[in-house]
């Protein structure tokens, strides 16, 4: 669930603000990165762990190999337009009665973290940035400008030592987490083999650092908190076991939405163009993505209230409300994005019965996916939790629904990274409550350190690459 990517816009906007002020202003300070860390980089593998990248929603690259067709990552060209027949099939996921979210499966695959975003514009290409600042910044093996990055950090030659965790970002986060668990296996062994080879260590303990961004966080804190499990089929929750903890050392979440972004509730209602040259994505569309009814705030938090009384709370995780509203697959104003999604069915009123159920099936999903990650815990000895937040850009933070014209409207705003709110990514329970000093978090957060930056670029903070680097390399383990 990214206004940089929850917003989701992979390619994000620079803004330069080129007025000075005062002819006394001074540049801000950037931290000299090679002298504070080259030495400890270089002796990565006597102190440290590998470290795996988790990109956020859009964060990466999906293709189509039976075509070998983008359909995620490019626009123009032979991408995929969700606008179109052919395009609107490979961009949605299937949607089908009687079948679960997990067996609705199509060709399309994961294909590598997304460091830049093709676009073509009248016919001229050009390219985006989108998280090659992120992979820059962390050092990922293979996805940066080896040359460039090693101005700022020498790794020497252990490349072996950082990995990135591709998946498919439409699906189930919980489906995501068994793969990133199976992702872990991999690449223990790999590493374990390297460190035979390079340094004659026999059966090395192997645990990972692990940095995630936005919704990557959350198909993180999953697997920490329940391994491979699934949620139970009866809608309880699965035992919590930390089974996670065995492959973890450092569980770092940047931007993470803990309790869901109102930029999600905003996208299933009314669809999302993602940036100003890609094509706009119907709700119905994005409505057949389980990840993002994932990420939608907490009724208990008040993210949604009534427009005629605004201290009445609305439980839009009911799929009867939806359906009243008639948002998002519930809309009959999106059965020509329906017939598109759903070539093979004809009728009107099954393909409408069709994105009902799937609607259903994907809100009641994200009901105890919540519940799962909302269960207050604190992870094991060995395992550290530590979050970094943004705060100072206005976020969305309540809408209203007017039960009349069904129209969302958001009203108000507070502190955040313009995607994910303050209180959101720290998991914090005094909202929609009355407020007390302390916080109070299902969350038992090792640190937390605020970035002064919008949902993307605090990834590229120097701040978020001083203190990120200080984790890895430098701080008591």
């Amino acid at each position: 669930m990214e206004k940089s990517p929850m917003a989701w816009s992979s390619g994000a906007v620079v803004v330069a603000l080129a007025a000075l002020t005062s002819a006394c202003a001074s540049a801000p300070q950037k931290p000299d990165l090679g002298g504070l860390y080259n030495q400890a980089a270089q002796r990565h593998h006597e102190y440290g762990n590998p470290v795996i990248v988790i990109p956020g929603i859009l964060g990466t690259r999906l293709t189509d190999p039976a075509s070998g067709r983008t359909v995620w990552g490019a626009f123009g060209g032979n991408a995929a337009n969700p606008q179109k027949p052919d395009g609107a099939v490979l961009a949605s996921l299937p949607m089908r009665s009687g079948a679960s979210l997990a067996a609705l499966t199509d060709g399309v695959e994961p294909d590598g973290v997304l460091d830049k975003l093709d676009i073509k514009l009248a016919g001229l290409p050009f390219q985006l940035k989108a998280y090659f600042q992120i992979l820059l910044t962390l050092g990922a093996g293979g996805y940066y400008d080896e040359t460039a990055y090693k101005k700022d950090v020498d790794y020497g030659s252990e490349h072996f030592t950082c990995f990135q965790f591709d998946y498919d970002w439409r699906r189930d986060n919980v489906e995501n987490a068994r793969r990133l668990h199976r992702f872990m296996l991999e690449k223990r062994a790999y590493v374990a083999e390297q460190k035979r080879k390079l340094y004659g260590e026999e059966n090395p303990d192997i645990k990972f650092d692990v940095i995630a961004h936005s919704m990557g966080g959350l198909v993180l804190r999953y697997l920490l908190r329940y391994g491979t499990g699934d949620l139970p089929a009866d809608g309880s929750l699965p035992e919590l076991t930390w089974a996670g903890s065995e492959l973890i050392d450092r569980a770092i979440l940047v931007a993470t939405p803990s309790a869901g972004a109102v930029d999600a509730l905003v996208q299933l209602v009314e669809g999302r163009k993602f940036g100003p040259f890609t094509p706009h994505y119907e709700a119905a569309l994005l409505g057949s993505f389980p990840s993002i009814y994932q990420l939608l705030p907490r009724p208990r938090h008040g993210a949604l209230v009534e427009a005629d009384d605004r201290h009445q709370k609305v439980d839009f995780m009911a799929p009867e409300f939806w359906r009243e509203m008639g948002w998002g697959l519930a809309s009959p104003a999106q059965d020509p994005v329906l017939q598109l999604m759903l070539p093979e069915v004809a009728d009107s009123a099954e393909r409408r019965e069709i994105a009902l159920e799937h609607q259903r099936k994907s809100l009641v999903r994200a009901k105890q996916f919540h519940a799962a990650l909302d269960r207050p815990a604190s992870p094991p000895a060995g395992t550290s939790l530590h979050l970094f937040a943004g705060d100072a850009v206005a976020t969305d933070k309540i809408a209203t629904v007017d039960r009349a014209s069904k129209k969302l409207t958001v009203v108000t705003q507070a502190p955040g990274d313009g995607t994910v709110l303050r209180s959101s990514a720290l998991m914090d329970e005094r909202l929609g409550q009355e407020w007390r000093p302390r916080l109070d978090s299902a969350v038992d957060w090792t640190s937390v350190s605020f970035l002064f930056a919008d949902h993307l670029g605090m990834t590229s903070a120097h701040a978020f690459s001083d203190n990120v680097l200080y984790l890895l390399l430098e701080a008591p383990r």
